[in-house]
């Protein structure tokens, strides 16, 4: 699986661990290695009209997810992509200052929620809600595990 991570904007982003971050809930997830993900970290009047135009909100977010293909309708061998990722670090430092987290942790948490975005979880139902971030807080524990490197656990996005 091919993960492409691009950052467009000022603010220090470790690209590589976001890359790996990618990669481990993909594997965790069992995305098709024929599948192929993008991730953009953009500023925030990128991230704004970004909002507006596809998302019809106002101002700046933290995280947005435009899925493509899904990965049950990957065929064998064939390329396919899951989509984008689109993360706005300079929204992602203000919550993780009213979190009480790090910025880079903050992005940890966008980035494996907007996957399970892609990978077509919802928050919209309490019961769907307890299980996309349950889900995870799993995925970033066991990251972190992996890393060696700890992330703050933090419940919702």
């Amino acid at each position: 699986m091919a993960v492409f991570v691009a950052d467009e904007q000022g603010s220090a982003v470790d690209v590589d661990r976001l890359r790996r971050l990618s990669e481990h809930v993909l594997v965790a997830e069992r995305v098709p290695t024929t599948m192929e993900l993008n991730v953009l970290c953009v500023d925030a009047a990128s991230m704004a009209e970004l909002n507006v135009h596809h998302m019809g909100g106002s101002g700046a977010t933290d995280v947005l997810a435009f899925p493509m293909d899904l990965p049950g309708e990957a065929i064998a061998g064939e390329p396919a992509i899951l989509g984008d990722v689109v993360l706005c670090p300079e929204v992602a430092a203000a919550q993780a200052a009213e979190h009480g987290t790090t910025g880079a942790a903050e992005l940890d948490l966008l980035v494996v929620h907007g996957i399970l975005h892609l990978l077509g979880h919802d928050h919209a139902e309490p019961q769907d809600r307890d299980r996309m971030f349950g889900r995870t807080r799993e995925l970033l524990a066991r990251f972190a595990t992996a890393a060696g490197a700890g992330t703050a656990d933090r419940s919702g996005a």
